[in-house]
């Protein structure tokens, strides 16, 4: 295929025959290299060069390859931009290939290979990945909505974002606030991937519910011999953060026996293991995260007032989604098309009445929620379209709950209403969000968050009930104050 792009595969593994006979029967589209190099550091030159990752998972191939193979493939994967992976393994090698995927493996080829099937596989992955480059290019529009993995162009997202990205070179604590499901790892791997530190590890760890001695060996490891069934040393999560960024969630579970050994890291940047004498020191980066009040755990004693200044150099709080409700619509479609791609499922658009009901339900569970809640409307979609009957049954039936329906409800028990209720609740509506534009001098932004609904919502509502810009109001629109719905002014 003279006119088309060859495709560099580099081949990790030490059995150079098999790869040379690879790169032979692959023939013209493809330039082939092999490589046994496991050192992620000595491998970086591979990874410039490289359009496609093979790696060697066979079994027996040589002693203790997979392990340190699939180790690549972790720090590989840990990469913002990286090579697709491909895996070679034996048939029946079911566990090893669900690791790789976890490592970040993007398909696999069964042992002994078919040369057609590895064209194929191999072309479909670096097609794919081109695909995904270009269609990063012309997103770069629109990288004021996005840091990193968190999306948003709410107002108070928009803040967040520009004050991670002038903290996140500055290599001070952060400590990250906000309701459970708000996406507060999200923000730590943020700061992580804009500072100087991004080309080392971000190691993560929750303290929530756990012993304390086990969460001692979690974070600094243990010395062989420190207690029963140690019979290795063990590097703990502290450690493995050495030069990189240490993210501790849910930091108001800590125990406050352990509390003062984390102050000592902050301070000192050294530690011992537990059972251990020798000071080992650390170059890290600490981001913490709570959805408890820590100012008010330092006053009752469960927190010591030195690790939480110690902590709190710098506060960043993500609000709840309910408090963002523009960026409702925006996470939606793109967990929508997240979970279409995952399940193969066609679905690429919500209805009008699904779409309405995600933006005014109040989610409790945050953007956590909402994903889960999408990708239950996906699995269960037919066709092109996730409708309102394929979210739960609790959202459904959230407009019968909602303050509207109640006083509509309420004036029909005082008062017969000679219309429809339809046209009711219609005219509520527009009486409502009437008195509340002119309130807030038209300004549709202010209005919306007034009546705690999403903009790009009221702005349909306005277009439905047919208000015009600056409306002067009707006659038929005043009602005296003993009205059904009291007075509109």
């Amino acid at each position: 295929m003279p006119d088309r792009q060859a495709i560099k595969v580099c081949f990790i593994t030490p059995d150079i025959g098999l790869a040379d006979a690879i790169a032979r029967a692959l023939g013209e589209g493809f330039e082939t290299t092999a490589s046994s190099e496991l050192q992620f550091e000595r491998f970086r030159e591979n990874l410039a060069w490289a359009n496609v990752l093979l790696i060697d998972l066979r079994t027996n191939i040589a002693e203790d390859f997979d392990e340190p193979a699939l180790r690549l493939m972790g720090k590989i994967n840990e990469l913002q931009v990286h090579p697709p992976m491909v895996v070679l393994c034996d048939a029946e090698q079911r566990g090893p290939f669900l690791r790789a995927v976890e490592y970040g493996a993007d398909d696999s080829i069964t042992n002994p290979p078919n040369i057609s099937e590895v064209r194929v596989i191999l072309r479909r992955v670096f097609k794919l990945y081109t695909s995904e480059q270009e269609l990063q290019k012309l997103r770069g529009k629109e990288s004021a909505g996005r840091l990193h993995e968190l999306i948003g162009t709410s107002a108070p997202m928009q803040e967040l974002f520009a004050m991670a990205r002038k903290i996140a070179t500055c290599d001070v604590s952060v400590l990250v606030t906000g309701e459970t499901g708000t996406g507060k790892e999200l923000l730590a791997r943020a700061i992580h991937h804009l500072s100087g530190r991004n080309t080392g590890p971000l190691v993560a760890f929750s303290c929530a519910n756990l012993p304390e001695t086990l969460v001692e060996d979690e974070l600094f490891g243990h010395e062989k011999g420190a207690f029963t069934g140690a019979i290795n040393n063990r590097c703990g999560r502290v450690e493995a953060a050495d030069h990189g960024t240490l993210f501790l969630d849910e930091i108001g579970d800590l125990g406050i026996g352990l509390q003062p050994k984390l102050l000592r890291v902050l301070q000192e940047r050294r530690f011992e293991r537990l059972g251990g004498n020798k000071t080992i020191n650390v170059d890290l980066r600490l981001v913490c995260a709570t959805n408890r009040n820590l100012g008010e755990m330092v006053q009752q004693g469960k927190f010591r007032e030195d690790l939480y200044y110690r902590l709190n150099v710098v506060q960043m709080h993500l609000p709840p989604l309910r408090e963002r409700r523009d960026d409702i619509s925006l996470l939606a479609q793109q967990f929508l098309l997240k979970a279409a791609h995952q399940f193969q499922k066609p679905a690429n658009l919500f209805s009008q009445a699904a779409l309405q009901t995600l933006e005014e339900y109040n989610w409790p569970g945050n953007v956590r929620e909402l994903e889960n809640v999408v990708q239950r409307g996906v699995a269960l979609s037919d066709g092109t379209t996730v409708e309102l009957s394929n979210l739960p049954p609790s959202m459904r039936t959230i407009r019968e709950d909602a303050p509207e329906a109640v006083s509509v409800a309420a004036a029909a028990e005082s008062v017969a209403v000679s219309q429809s209720y339809e046209d009711e609740v219609r005219r509520f509506k527009r009486a409502l969000i009437l008195k509340t534009l002119r309130q807030c001098d038209w300004r549709k932004a202010e209005c919306a968050r007034t009546l705690g609904v999403a903009r790009g919502y009221l702005h349909r509502l306005i277009n439905q009930l047919g208000i015009q810009d600056r409306e002067v109001e009707r006659p038929t629109e005043r009602r005296e104050d003993n009205a059904p719905f009291g007075p509109v002014m």
